[in-house]
């Protein structure tokens, strides 16, 4: 004898999978919102004045052909470390 009572048809369990999956991609897709919400909040604090992005920013206003310089050797010395 069965005490579980009756089984779910496949329907059921279409459903049920559903409604799982649905769950977990609206728990992934707030926490996405909320990493973003949380480094957006993190660039504007870094691109103030006297922050590293913000005179990073001053430097590149001043002097656009050398900071792309700059860029350019970096990138190169990245590129070839690999």
């Amino acid at each position: 004898m069965n005490d579980e009572g009756p089984q779910p048809n496949l329907a059921e369990r279409a459903m049920d999978t559903v409604t799982d999956a649905t769950r977990a991609g609206a728990e992934v897709s707030a926490a996405l919102v909320e990493a973003v919400t949380r480094l957006t909040a993190a660039l504007e604090r870094a691109r103030r004045p006297q922050q590293p992005l913000g005179i990073l920013a001053a430097l590149t206003r001043e002097a656009p052909l050398s900071a792309l310089f700059l860029a350019v050797l970096l990138g190169v010395a990245i590129g070839r470390r690999r």
